[in-house]
């Protein structure tokens, strides 16, 4: 199990050799993953200059300034107090919410839309109660020109992968909270996309099922090789899953600072460097307002 190489950040202004070292929101030397390989070109390019909404006749700010680069394997946390922006943040890396100003770039394009490359999981499962486990991970597909044959099979092996075979043709009523968000997880990744973002995926799981959940996604993203963005308010959560934990401030949202985790995969929540870097994490929300 390689170690992740712990990156510092540099001031913006600061130069080696004549070339300008990266901003702190940008990426740095590219750590080591679990099985890994991850990049040093950044597959994600994100500024949003400014995010708003209009709410009873007055302009809510809710994004600004926003500059982040996501690098091809990575594994990116987002945590900040309810109403800091981050799911709304997450919605425009999907290409649900356009309207915005800035860009956001991936893999060379901008994005314009949703996309079959960039899978999604929300906090609610999103499962139609009428179909089995095998058809909700199946309308993935619906879109698509894909064979039934072929559909088939990729959902046998997906539910393979979340560990739900023998479970396919059970309805949502048949099956716990835990496994329900398995299959929305595997709806997710049965098309096969590079980047998965995740919306607070476990906030509505008891404390131990969603400990097993955050151990099983570590495992999908080295074993899929996927870039993966995970939204969260639980710190503990976004120091144990991400390479990198970017702490946002609110009102409007915007990017107070990035923290490195440079740990060992799998990592011991119990160890004192895991806990140091929570309770770094953890300091900047020490005296949040409630919302």
């Amino acid at each position: 199990m390689s170690t992740l190489n712990a990156a510092a950040l540099f001031r913006k202004n600061d130069t080696l050799a004549g070339i300008p070292l990266p901003d702190a929101h940008e990426f740095t030397a590219a750590p080591a993953t679990h099985g890994k390989v991850t990049s040093v070109v950044p597959d994600l390019r994100i500024n949003v200059e400014e995010k708003t909404f209009a709410l009873n006749g007055n302009t809510l700010h809710v994004l600004e300034g926003i500059d982040l680069q996501v690098r091809a394997g990575e594994f990116v946390s987002v945590v900040g107090a309810s109403g800091c922006g981050k799911s709304t943040l997450l919605r425009l890396i999907a290409g649900l919410d356009l309207e915005y100003s800035g860009d956001i770039v991936y893999q060379g394009n901008r994005i314009a839309g949703t996309d079959l490359g960039r899978g999604i999981v929300f906090q609610e499962h999103r499962l139609f109660p009428w179909l089995t486990v095998e058809q909700n991970v199946a309308l993935a597909f619906s879109a698509t020109n894909v064979p039934t044959d072929e559909r088939r099979n990729r959902v046998l092996e997906q539910l393979e992968i979340v560990g739900l075979r023998g479970f396919e043709r059970a309805y949502p009523h048949q099956i716990s909270g835990g496994m329900s968000q398995r299959v929305a997880i595997a709806r997710a990744l049965v098309l096969r996309p590079k980047l998965l973002l995740l919306d607070e995926p476990f906030g509505a799981l008891d404390a131990l099922t969603r400990l097993k959940l955050q151990q099983e996604l570590e495992r999908l993203w080295a074993h899929e090789g996927l870039t993966a963005i995970l939204v969260t308010h639980d710190v503990e959560e976004a120091v144990f899953l991400g390479d990198r934990v970017v702490v946002m401030n609110s009102h409007p949202g915007r990017i107070k600072r990035i923290v490195h985790v440079p740990l060992e995969r799998p990592r011991d929540r119990t160890s004192h460097a895991f806990q140091d870097i929570k309770a770094d994490v953890l300091s900047d929300f020490a005296q949040v307002e409630v919302e």
